[in-house]
């Protein structure tokens, strides 16, 4: 007797249907957040700084200011989302963030560096106070290496330049620290061509009674590369110092020779 056999009734798996692998970086039309990012041979470090500006808001736009880059940094940038101006000189980090605001169509502008990996939640304050706290310029609280017995030349520069502007509660913060955010208003107040000297930016922003503050503190001293010296000349010092120096001169040029500040009783025409 043959037995017949029953029919084996084949179940159809689901296949594991695997998502599809997305940029880490998607410019919003409409972004309320423009991320600044000046770029010089940064190829090593770009991926992971651009993954943590892709998480700061949902609605961003992330700008990769390359310039004099000869390492593919470009390349990298764009392929990660980003979007790319592409210069073929080193433009320096002041004018790169020029160029990038200049481009920017966020309500909030926040500067970092390429150089520099920067976790997002480190970052979201910036662009909060400026989207959520009616800040115009938001400040990294990072007044430099607090205990040491001579006190760096530029942290020095900074506290004059906060004294001079009547705004010691500063203390050391600066537009030459990132991160730092602007808003709207504050660029077309001071203008973009004055962010090209950040401390005469800063000074422009608060003589012309905008909303500076330092928001959030992240210290940047132990995550910014140590620089090359050309001989014994700290070329960057200079450059920071001559860049304070040139603020100082424009209050003294708009306020007068003491700043704004009053000379009391003394009555120096006398003995002239």
């Amino acid at each position: 007797m043959i037995r017949k056999r029953t029919p084996r009734i084949r179940t159809n798996r689901k296949k594991t249907i695997r998502p599809k692998k997305r940029k880490p970086l998607i410019n919003h039309p409409e972004p309320l957040v423009s991320i600044i990012i000046p770029a010089l041979n940064e190829k090593a470090t770009l991926p992971a700084v651009l993954r943590e500006a892709g998480r700061v808001h949902p609605r961003s736009e992330t700008i990769v200011v390359a310039n004099g880059s000869t390492d593919g940094t470009p390349d990298v940038a764009r392929r990660l989302g980003a979007r790319v101006i592409w210069s073929p000189d080193p433009l320096g980090h002041d004018v790169g963030r020029r160029v990038g605001a200049e481009a920017a169509k966020g309500r909030a502008l926040l500067f970092i560096d390429a150089d520099m990996v920067i976790p997002a939640g480190q970052l979201r304050p910036f662009a909060e106070a400026v989207l959520e706290g009616g800040v115009d310029v938001a400040l990294n609280g990072y007044s430099g290496p607090p205990n040491r017995r001579e006190p760096h030349p530029v942290v020095v520069a900074k506290h004059v330049l906060n004294a001079w502007l009547a705004r010691p509660d500063l203390r050391g913060a600066s537009l030459t620290a990132i991160p730092h955010a602007l808003s709207r208003k504050a660029l077309q107040t001071i203008g973009s061509s004055v962010l090209d000297v950040p401390p005469l930016a800063l000074a422009a922003a608060v003589l012309r009674g905008l909303e500076v503050r330092a928001v959030h503190t992240v210290q940047v001293g132990r995550l910014n590369p140590r620089r090359r010296r050309k001989g014994s000349r700290d070329l960057l010092t200079s450059l920071v110092l001559g860049d304070h120096l040139q603020a100082i001169h424009g209050l003294i040029r708009e306020k007068g020779v003491r700043g704004g500040y009053d000379d009391l009783g003394r009555l120096r025409d006398k003995v002239r």
